[in-house]
């Protein structure tokens, strides 16, 4: 295989079942992957070895050449590796852009002994990633009082604070609305094409899905069921037939 990032024989198995079972793809550079299946596909077991976060029990993951399996997340985000979560990670007590400063040094690998020295770091770079997401207005509002689609973006915003060349979003649009979900996904297609970044994505919003994807990988049990572009999958019958039993079409299912 050759690619920008390449799988190979990814495989993953708790007890006596396997979560992922010999997954092997590749994602190009500047290209928007989807990896969609029913719950329990190995979609978030997946996405963990991709960072890190768990140990694969066999198979390569290559960034540029370079081999992931063994590394620390910290280690893969410094190669250029960015990530959102299902469930939102900020710092409740922080501002909007204290959140996307903190990011910013870290990056940095700067240290202060107080948050007041910090206050004013990166202050401005934060700002222009705000305004990249369309939240600058809310710079200095306190992430409490957000509403869920505004932390989804400002995680987005936190993520692209080293730069990434990869970006893995797990369920990006996952608890918000129809129109957040659509809005957020075209922000971030806007910058696959502006930054040339490369973004693999969990979705189970399968408007979401075709509107976006360049590409999409459907895993089930496991393994990878069937892999090809928006048309391929939405005529393929095996995946019809695992998200909606019998011949239905994705197009019935969201009538």
């Amino acid at each position: 295989m050759s690619g920008f990032l390449v799988v190979e024989g990814l495989t993953r198995s708790f007890g006596g079942v396997k979560a992922v079972d010999n997954v092997s793809f590749t994602l190009a550079k500047g290209e928007l992957l989807a990896l969609i299946g029913p719950n329990g596909a190995g979609k978030s077991t997946c996405f963990n070895m991709l960072y890190g976060v768990l140990r694969a029990d066999s198979g390569s993951v290559k960034l540029e050449g370079q081999e992931l399996i063994g590394l620390k997340p910290r280690q893969i985000w410094r190669l250029g590796v960015g990530r959102t979560f299902q469930i939102t990670a900020t710092f409740t007590s922080m501002t909007v852009v204290e959140n996307v400063q903190m990011a910013l040094i870290s990056r940095a690998r700067r240290a202060f002994g107080v948050l007041s020295s910090a206050r004013n770091c990166y202050r401005e770079e934060a700002l222009t990633l705000l305004d990249l997401i369309g939240m600058r207005p809310q710079a200095d509002r306190a992430t409490n009082v957000l509403a869920y689609g505004d932390l989804k973006r400002l995680e987005l915003a936190i993520a692209l604070a080293h730069d990434p060349k990869l970006l893995l979003m797990d369920e990006p649009t996952a608890g918000m609305a129809q129109s957040e979900r659509r809005a957020l996904m075209q922000l971030t297609a806007d910058l696959v094409r502006q930054r040339h970044t490369s973004v693999l994505f969990t979705e189970h919003d399968m408007d979401v899905v075709f509107e976006h994807a360049h590409r999409v990988l459907v895993l089930n049990r496991g393994r990878l069921l069937a892999e090809g572009s928006v048309e391929e999958i939405r005529a393929n019958p095996e995946v019809r037939a695992v998200y909606l039993g019998g011949g239905a079409t994705f197009e019935a299912a969201h009538a």
